[in-house]
């Protein structure tokens, strides 16, 4: 009967330790994405893009076994100045609004307690690029409001816009786009 009890317990702690990643859905209400630029050496201009929708496969036993896929659409940019806005929209940049950027991530390597690099496909004005993503989990647990669980995290990463197809007026307006991006996401029923 030991033998038993030895054989079923050493079955559910194996079942734990291989647990899958639980889904996340993420809150486009609290989901956002900041870049910013140089602008001729004079200012940093900064826009949002915010209807981000997606999904987090989220293991917090295992932060390495976790994924994210993210899209939202291009139109979803804002800049605080219309002729801008349109102007991104045009045949300079986007040449439409009707496009989606998206991200898939390939891989993620944990560097802390809560933080990690996660490396992933992103695609956008037609073109696919690998960019990295220095990500951390800001606060995993029940949503004081909502009573499920939620998660909160944050990211940045650097990109070229020549990378994209987006280089108009490089180098005067710089290629570097910073980029910051705050999400929350709860969990799938």
């Amino acid at each position: 009967m030991k033998t038993l009890a030895a054989a079923s317990a050493l079955v559910l702690a194996a079942a734990a330790a291989n647990a899958a990643p639980e889904a996340y859905v993420l809150d486009p209400s609290h989901s956002q994405i900041l870049f910013s630029y140089n602008h001729l050496g004079y200012s940093t201009t900064w826009g949002m893009f915010a209807g981000i929708e997606g999904e987090i496969q989220f293991d917090q036993e295992d932060p390495a076994a976790s994924s994210v896929s993210v899209s939202f659409p291009v139109s979803a940019m804002m800049t605080g100045w219309d002729a801008r806005d349109e102007h991104f929209m045009g045949d300079d940049f986007f040449g439409g609004a009707d496009q989606e950027v998206t991200f898939t991530s390939t891989g993620i390597e944990v560097t802390g307690d809560d933080t990690a690099l996660i490396t992933g496909d992103l695609t956008m004005n037609g073109q696919t690029k690998e960019v990295v993503l220095d990500a951390r989990l800001n606060s995993a647990g029940d949503h004081p409001m909502e009573n499920k669980p939620w998660a909160g995290f944050s990211a940045t990463t650097t990109l070229l816009r020549s990378d994209f197809g987006l280089d108009m007026f490089a180098p005067f307006v710089s290629d570097e786009v910073e980029v910051q991006i705050s999400l929350e996401a709860m969990k799938a029923e």
